[in-house]
């Protein structure tokens, strides 16, 4: 007979949540973004290929405050992505097996990508205004 406070199989719920999984799991909605994300360059282009009117309503929507937060998020995903690509790099060539790696170079990706996303913004920002 189970216990009934037990699932029958393993379940999410029962595990203690760690760095690494966040990290996969944020990995896998970071790339999510990115094709959202993709929409926006889309748009973009579009606008500068139809005219001077087009590209206005463009440039007005990306300066307003939902346009910025997805350019920000949008921004803060690639910069996630890539420094988390370069992580599952690094372990496909055998590199940082140990779980003290994991850690080490999981809390180096989100330092990484953080400080990417705002050196990218105090830059763009600079050259926009």
């Amino acid at each position: 007979m189970r216990s009934p406070e037990r699932p029958l199989s393993p379940h999410i719920s029962i595990y203690r949540w760690q760095l690494t999984v966040l990290l996969s799991g944020f990995h896998r909605l970071t790339g999510l973004a990115l094709a959202a994300g993709t929409l926006l360059l889309l748009w973009w282009l579009l606008a500068a290929a139809a005219g001077e009117n087009a590209y206005g309503v463009f440039e007005a929507f990306l300066r307003s405050p939902l346009g910025l937060l997805l350019l920000f998020g949008w921004t803060a995903s690639l910069f996630y992505h890539l420094c988390n690509g370069i992580r599952h790099l690094a372990w496909d060539c055998g590199w940082g097996f140990e779980i003290k790696s994991f850690y080490r170079s999981g809390w180096t990706v989100i330092a990484a990508a953080a400080a990417l996303t705002i050196i990218a913004w105090i830059a763009g920002l600079a050259h926009w205004s």
